[in-house]
């Protein structure tokens, strides 16, 4: 399979869960200029190098920020890569009733309640505990030890920073950031950043994660 998109640290994180998965990396994509954090001897092009076969093989977007794998997701179909690989990490017990978009992944160590279903390229990082009947639209991004009770909603590119907690039945706007260490006891509106505990709104109109939304 494809890596589109090395120039995070979480690669070698994605790296190992395909290891683990028995699952062969025949290349990473270098689609901006910078440093790739591929381990040594990976095999590293740039998207023109790709061959006809290569742009048949699955491919995952390892970039943790909603706007980026976004936009890396979209350049990586116009260069002809066509079939996006959801990777749950072998370490995951994984629900029967679980509902994974494509270009999904779930790091090393996370809990999945049953019963959820999320969108497409959704990032769910170590550790993260999601309880029964999450809902997560798609370019969802979830930070290490994050917990989100039962019944919770994220929308569209919502991002939810490590360690926060979010209680039963609380929404997460579409765009929407809960600062790391956070309680959210309340919904939070779409576009805004929610800090503390409680959390409160500090700020509105966000644009995203980092200022870049989703569309």
């Amino acid at each position: 399979m494809i890596l589109y998109g090395i120039g995070s640290p979480i690669v070698v994180d994605v790296e190992e869960s395909l290891y683990r998965a028995n699952l062969s990396l025949v290349a990473g994509i270098a689609n901006h200029p910078g440093p790739a954090h591929l381990p040594e001897g990976a095999r590293i092009l740039v998207p023109s190098d790709l061959s006809v076969e290569e742009r048949d093989l699955p491919f995952l977007v390892p970039l943790f920020t909603p706007g980026h794998r976004q936009a890396a997701a979209r350049e990586a179909a116009r260069h002809g890569l066509s079939r996006p690989l959801t990777l749950i990490d072998p370490s995951v017990a994984a629900p029967r009733h679980l509902e994974m978009g494509p270009g999904s992944y779930v790091n090393a160590g996370c809990s999945l309640g049953s019963g959820s279903v999320f969108g497409a390229f959704v990032f769910i990082n170590r550790g993260a505990s999601l309880g029964h009947h999450v809902r997560g639209g798609e370019y969802v991004s979830v930070g290490p030890g994050a917990v989100l009770a039962g019944h919770v909603s994220l929308g569209t590119g919502a991002f939810v920073g490590a360690g926060a907690t979010i209680l039963p039945e609380v929404s997460i706007g579409a765009n929407s950031v809960v600062g790391a260490g956070s309680v959210v006891t309340k919904d939070v509106p779409d576009g805004c950043l929610a800090l503390g505990n409680p959390a409160r709104i500090v700020r509105q109109n966000i644009g995203g994660y980092r200022g870049l939304a989703t569309l």
